[in-house]
């Protein structure tokens, strides 16, 4: 038996809701202009909080409007119901190969993160509990799922890319296609009940699939006792990992304290000459202060592997000794690699952060070796391209386990 199945109840896009996932921006004001710019972007739900006509109310107190704006999308025809069906996925740009994935429903049950913890789902990030909890909160308030977990099949994923590759091409005119922000174009095709579907889940959920996007999202699942969640499986060949950086709002210290500190626990501490860039490979992470740039390379301090990362040192020797900052602390905003070296530099130049912090991208083997170990990833340190969309594809929540 799969562990990946067909929606039972879906309500597909019929154009103008796709969005970018809630998790995706550094800054709260561009969701506010998102939603304002066009008020039918499933963002408006997810975030009902940032919508213009809620600001200033909680995420608890604005429930209620996105239970609304789910309400009045379904009856305005920007969503149509499907039954058992899956949802092929195929995301496409001038220059990149083509990305493929699958939208099914996948067993909540079969979420493993550790090693002695049975499971075909392995999740690898530490979380941040408060995002859960809204997570959790928004799928019980409106009794269904608008941004899919993203799913890397590793056992067999090439076969899985070669049977979506073929299934998208013969699959005619797709049922609604929507272009993101970054000029990406994403096209799905519903798939009802029959042998092909069957074949398609068969091979989505034919190994371990590991959490690349979504660990907020997939333990929301568990802890609102979700029998499944929403997910598009992918394929290794789909994706690539981009930097995932830190801008730090207020320091807690002078930049040259924290320079000294840095240099005191035994880190190598240069400037930089010219605009700062983030690093082309892992080892040393560069430090954006106002006015100059410093490339540090943190000395290992950990016993393998995982403890020496790149994200790990920072989130150990830099956010918490030198500066004395947990990684939840809301003075640290976790940018994603959509943003560029420049714009982080350019909050600190503008006075907006006090440090941006530039970490090189975790490489594949890196992140597989963790994964294969059940060990857990530092917070925020994959930013997985492309992202799939959310408010393409809406599950209703199925009955508790």
């Amino acid at each position: 038996m799969t562990v990946v199945h067909p929606i039972t109840r879906a309500w597909i896009t019929t154009g103008g809701t796709g969005a970018q996932n809630y998790d995706e921006f550094a800054d709260d004001a561009e969701i506010t202009a998102i939603i304002e710019a066009n008020p039918h972007s499933a963002l408006g739900i997810e975030m009902p909080h940032r919508a213009p006509d809620s600001l200033g109310k909680s995420f608890g107190d604005a429930l209620p409007d996105a239970v609304t704006r789910l309400a009045e999308a379904k009856a305005d025809g920007s969503y149509t119901p499907a039954e058992q069906v899956v949802v092929l996925y195929r995301i496409t740009a001038p220059g990149e190969e083509p990305a493929y994935g699958i939208f099914a429903m996948v067993d909540t049950d079969q979420i493993s993160t550790r090693a002695d913890e049975p499971g075909l789902v392995i999740r690898n990030e530490d979380v941040f509990i408060a995002k859960v909890r809204e997570r959790v909160a928004l799928a019980e308030a409106l009794g269904h799922l608008l941004s899919p977990v993203l799913l890397l099949q590793t056992g067999r994923g090439d076969e899985l890319h070669a049977a979506l590759a073929k299934a998208t091409d013969a699959a005619g005119a797709p049922a609604a296609t929507d272009l993101d922000q970054a000029g990406r174009t994403h096209a799905i095709w519903l798939l009802g009940p029959g042998p092909e579907q069957d074949e398609l889940t068969a091979l989505a959920g034919g190994g371990e699939l590991v959490v690349a996007d979504g660990n907020h999202r997939s333990l929301a699942a568990q802890t609102g006792g979700f029998r499944r969640f929403l997910a598009v499986v992918t394929t290794p060949a789909s994706v690539a990992i981009q930097p995932y950086n830190r801008l730090i709002s207020e320091l807690p210290t002078t930049p040259q304290e924290l320079l000294d500190r840095l240099t005191a626990a035994g880190a190598q501490v240069s400037s930089v000459e010219g605009p700062a860039q983030v690093p082309a490979a892992g080892g040393t992470i560069v430090l954006q202060l106002p006015g100059q740039a410093y490339a540090v390379t943190l000395p290992h301090t950990g016993a393998g592997r995982l403890e020496n990362l790149d994200h790990a040192l920072v989130e150990r020797l830099l956010l918490r000794d030198a500066l004395g900052l947990d990684p939840g602390d809301k003075r640290i905003t976790y940018v994603g690699g959509d943003y560029p070296a420049s714009w982080l530099a350019g909050e600190v130049e503008a006075g907006r952060a006090e440090l941006a912090i530039l970490i090189a991208p975790v490489t594949v083997d890196d992140f597989v070796a963790v994964n294969l170990a059940r060990e857990k990833m530092p917070r925020k340190s994959t930013w997985f391209t492309p992202k799939a969309r959310g408010g393409l594809v809406v599950a209703e929540l199925p009955d508790p386990a």
